[in-house]
Parts: structure tokens; C-alpha cells; sequence
């Protein structure tokens, strides 16, 4: 051990820790779009198969999500852009990018599951997982609106188990506005007001 590190104070090591996390909300705000991507567009597939499904009584009301590689494609552009752009990886932004990466497989293979057992259960264990998934991510980022996004996914969740499928559409929709859509424009905004001071 050098003297350096003798000299390293638990109060130092703590604003060290405080500077990474602040690093990665810096990367992770400016990041945003990916909340906002995956939020309208599983809002909107939620809308247009709502519309198809209670208005326009149309059988093959799935077919709202034909947006969702709409969105892959779009979160792929995303991440070659990103990545050209990114100066340093933080701990937190790596475990941030692996939980996601970990919900997307999940919810890869959760389709798969479905497309047997019948898409209707699918919904509330979608808005679970929503909630996971930015409840984690705000806690790794230290921002409440995520947190507190991602916390109200529960009692979505249970409120989805109890009523028609159509209404489970509508109550997805509104669990992706208060868990992706508005915390990541108040991301966006944290990150603006930053980059302007």
C-alpha cells in the first residue's frame, strides 16, 4: 500500500462513490431516450390493441404490437450512437446495463411462454417486471421519480389480476406512463438543467 492510499479518508472514498454515481445519472439521463423509447412504444401497442380490441372488435388485435420491432430496431441505433459517445463506465452503469439487458431476455422468453399458455395472464407480470426494473434502476441511480415508478407497478400488478383483459391493456399503458414515460422526462430535464449550470 502506498502512502496515497494511507491517505484515501473514508470521507474521500464516500465522495468518490458520490462522483461515479453522479457520472453514471449524468450517462444514464442523457440516456433517457431508452425510458422513453420502450414507454411510448409499449404505450402506444397498448393503446392501438385496446382500440382494436374493445372498439373496432377486430380478432387479431395482437397485431398492436408490430411496434415492438419497430422499437428494437430504434433501441439498436440507440446503442451503436451511444456507444461512440460514452467517455467512462461506472459500476453502476455497468449493473444498470445488465439489469436491463437481463428484464429484456426475461421478457423475450416470457413471450414465448405466453404465446402457449394464453397472452391475457401476460399483462401483470409485465407491469412486475416494469416495476422491478426501474425500481432497481432508480435505486442504482439514487433517483426517486424511478423508485417510485417502479413501487407503484405493484399494485397495478394486483389490480391487473382482477380484471378483464381489455382493462389489464389499459392499466399496462398507465403503468408504463408513471413507471418509464415520466420519470424519464424528468431524467431528461434533471440532465438539461446539469448540462446548462
Amino acid at each position: 500500500m502506498n502512502q496515497e492510499d494511507k491517505d484515501f479518508s473514508p470521507q474521500q472514498s464516500i465522495q468518490l462513490i458520490q462522483k461515479m454515481i453522479d457520472a453514471t445519472k449524468h450517462s444514464i439521463s442523457d440516456s433517457s431516450h431508452y425510458f422513453l423509447l420502450w414507454g411510448w412504444m409499449v404505450m402506444l401497442g397498448c393503446i392501438i390493441q385496446y382500440v382494436l380490441l374493445a372498439v373496432v372488435n377486430y380478432e387479431k388485435h395482437y397485431y398492436a404490437w408490430l411496434v415492438t420491432p419497430v422499437a428494437i430496431i430504434i433501441h439498436l441505433l440507440f446503442v451503436i450512437k451511444d456507444k461512440r459517445k460514452r467517455r467512462v463506465k461506472t459500476f453502476v452503469g455497468e449493473a444498470n446495463g445488465y439489469l436491463w439487458m437481463a428484464i429484456g431476455i426475461s421478457f423475450f422468453g416470457l413471450s414465448i411462454y405466453m404465446s402457449h399458455i394464453g397472452w391475457q395472464h401476460s399483462y401483470p407480470i409485465y407491469i412486475m417486471m416494469y416495476g422491478i426494473g426501474t425500481f432497481v434502476s432508480g435505486g442504482l441511480l439514487q433517483f426517486k421519480p424511478l423508485q417510485i415508478g417502479g413501487a407503484l407497478c405493484l399494485p397495478l400488478m394486483i389490480v391487473c389480476v382482477y380484471v378483464d383483459f381489455d382493462i389489464r391493456i389499459l392499466i399496462t399503458a398507465f403503468a408504463v406512463l408513471i413507471s418509464y414515460i415520466i420519470p424519464g422526462y424528468m431524467l431528461r430535464s434533471l440532465y438539461s438543467n446539469k448540462k446548462n449550470s
